[in-house]
């Protein structure tokens, strides 16, 4: 039941829910899946539960062939069932919800799981953006409610970041903290709400001026792309921004902000390029058209790349991952 600790036993966490069956939901469904937990998954798509045992199970046998996961997949499945009735969810100390990005829609379904579940039971919410403050509003206990920001591929990749809204109660958030070494995440507390968090602020404000120096033709996409690849590509895996300042010398970087930053890109519009490659219908690789032209062969290929990239760079981070005592 969901008055169970988190931790559960020692053999096996308690049950943990997934609402939202789509690129994402199933990949966190994956991880905490390979983690030990019996999960739960709802969607309302009956396409996307019928396919879901399936997908998952590719999934953790790329875990498995990669030596993240030491059981044995058809195992890891049995402990798995899917329902579009939230009231499934009625066991579960901890169930995240991971549609797409509306807040009235998140809302509601975030009302919904607090009909299925015990007072007690935590709720996360996968936002990219969303601030939790508002995804709390109208909840009957938000103190149990926070961002959980997880990246794609969810089962590979270290990345988590946790996210207080105002009325989190910060002891619910250092047990997420807590259950993501468990999933094999290095976590981050976002103590206090703000919309992006941290990765997202970061990285859009590098695709805006991506867009400005296409857009104004400085450069084209292939160009910005080689560009970044090839410079913060190479070092952001070891070192975070500071981190690099740090190994390359800080004052030189207060001089170029002093310059440099004035001149950014300060829109606050979406980019012309941008909307206009929506409006085309663009999907990226999902539908073979996107910022560069592919056919159906090629953006598989480059589906398959990334995927197999995220498991060598995951393995590179780890090969340089500071240890707890050096940890600053």
């Amino acid at each position: 039941m969901a008055s169970r600790s988190l931790a559960s036993t020692k053999k096996q966490p308690v049950p943990a829910g997934v609402v939202g069956l789509g690129l994402m939901g199933t990949s966190i469904a994956t991880c905490l899946a390979a983690a030990g937990h019996r999960v739960v998954a709802i969607d309302k798509d009956a396409t996307r539960r019928r396919s879901l045992k399936r997908r998952v199970s590719v999934l953790l046998r790329h875990m498995r062939r990669e030596k993240l996961l030491s059981k044995d997949p058809a195992s890891v499945m049995k402990d798995m069932s899917t329902s579009d009735d939230f009231g499934a969810l009625r066991d579960c100390g901890l169930v995240i919800e991971s549609i797409f990005e509306n807040l009235d829609e998140k809302r509601d379904v975030l009302r919904e799981i607090e009909d299925a579940v015990l007072p007690e039971a935590l709720i996360g919410s996968n936002t990219s953006a969303l601030p939790v403050t508002e995804l709390q509003r109208g909840a009957r206990h938000p103190e149990r409610i926070l961002g959980v920001h997880w990246g794609e591929p969810a089962h590979i990749l270290r990345f988590l970041e946790v996210i207080c809204g105002d009325e989190t109660d910060q002891r619910n958030a250092e047990k997420v903290m807590r259950l993501a070494s468990l999933w094999k995440k290095e976590p981050t507390l976002v103590r206090r709400d703000v919309r992006g968090f941290i990765t997202n602020r970061i990285m859009y404000a590098m695709m805006r001026e991506a867009f400005y120096l296409v857009e104004n033709g400085y450069a084209t996409v292939e160009d910005v792309d080689r560009s970044v690849r090839n410079d913060m590509g190479y070092w952001i895996t070891l070192a975070g921004p500071f981190r690099y300042m740090d190994l390359t010398g800080i004052p030189a970087y207060a001089a170029v902000m002093h310059d440099l930053l004035p001149d950014l890109c300060r829109s606050q519009e979406t980019p012309k390029l941008m909307q206009q490659v929506v409006a085309s219908g663009a999907r990226g690789t999902s539908n073979a058209n996107g910022f560069y032209p592919y056919t159906r062969a090629q953006a598989k290929r480059w589906e398959k790349r990334f995927l197999e990239f995220s498991y060598e760079i995951r393995a590179l981070a780890l090969k340089y991952a500071e240890r707890p005592k050096a940890a600053v």
